[in-house]
């Protein structure tokens, strides 16, 4: 797909509720061949990454997942992709749920998996997976697996929350499946791709942030001219939406002048100020238009409880206390005008 995916594509598309429906309809149209991280069009890519959240955070999530999934293989030199196939990333390490890898006796290059996966969004509606395991030695690897074979059973645990429910992420169980090889042991985190993809992620908190505040400004546009308080809580929403979306531009065009280096501190600076971003304006949204959206219209509603539950996925002061470490490490900071 080589036009923009802006929100009047995503509407021409029709995509239905269903977020895994919806993700096979962005595959059937091309919309999810994305630029790789790094290849120089990084921003192109996070462009696609926050409309696609503007317009539904739970197939945000199916799309990012699929989205680095297919930068990881071409990255790695993963297998060919199955035409119309749909992918997740499941990298997710929970102390109580591994899957071991071992190799298939008699089959080079093949690999069987057993264990549980947790976090596995959007499993019943993919057709394959990036999976992160362990191999004999527990070193930890990736692999490719179909969905659809016997040794596969996606389960209906794993997720009792009210935010991103429509995200489907649950507890896989992988029981002798076959698999191939992604890579090599430690390539995951080790290769560049790791934390040039993982500064995506910003992108869509940021989109998500965004279709909230497009929300609000029909909300307040509706009646006449609002009242000099929700015009106040629109100025906030504009000025963090502004200072988050300079340090995304400016996080793409590192990545892509910096193709090989270690993107960890623009990634975490960038994650960091988009979550405080779109929790700025998950505040003065509610505070904006009160009860009654929250309460009346399904979309918003919906996407202020989606929306906390997505920016969990940052490690909060975790990250904030290893962004801080770097810059005591290099003793310099990137605080320039």
């Amino acid at each position: 797909m080589t036009e923009d995916l802006s929100s009047d594509t995503l509407e021409r598309l029709r995509l239905p509720a269903d977020p895994a429906a919806a993700l096979s309809r962005l595959v059937e149209a091309g919309a999810d061949r994305v630029p790789w991280p790094a290849q120089g069009r990084t921003l192109m890519r996070w462009r696609a990454l926050a409309e696609v959240a503007a317009h539904d955070l739970s197939l945000a999530k199916l799309y990012e997942g699929h989205t680095d999934a297919l930068a990881i293989l071409a990255e790695l030199h993963g297998p060919a992709l199955p035409s119309g196939s749909r992918w997740g990333t499941w990298c997710a390490e929970p102390p109580d749920a591994r899957v071991a890898m071992r190799p298939e006796e008699g089959c080079s290059g093949a690999v069987r998996l057993d264990g549980r996966k947790a976090w596995c969004s959007g499993a019943a509606g993919l057709t394959h997976a990036i999976v992160s395991v362990h191999d004999e030695a527990d070193r930890a690897c990736l692999a490719a697996v179909s969905l659809r074979q016997p040794g596969v059973r996606v389960s209906d645990e794993g997720w009792e929350a009210v935010g991103m429910a429509a995200s489907a992420s649950v507890d896989v169980h992988f029981e002798h499946a076959l698999a191939v090889p992604v890579g090599r042991p430690g390539d995951y985190t080790s290769r560049p791709g790791f934390w040039q993809g993982g500064a995506g992620i910003a992108a869509c908190w940021w989109g998500g942030a965004l279709g909230i505040a497009r929300q609000v400004l029909a909300f307040a546009a509706r009646g006449g001219k609002p009242d000099a308080h929700r015009l106040a809580h629109l100025g906030a929403i504009d000025a963090a939406l502004a200072g988050a979306a300079a340090v995304l531009r400016e996080a793409a065009h590192w990545i892509d002048t910096h193709p090989a280096d270690d993107a960890r501190r623009v990634a975490l600076n960038a994650r960091l100020v988009a979550e405080q971003a779109a929790e700025t304006v998950l505040r003065h949204a509610g505070r904006a238009l009160g009860a009654a959206p929250l309460c009346r219209d399904a979309r918003f509603a919906r996407a202020m409880a989606d929306l906390p539950v997505y920016l969990r996925q940052s490690h909060a002061e975790r990250d904030l206390a290893a962004l801080g470490q770097i810059a005591v490490d290099e003793r310099s900071a990137t605080w320039v005008l």
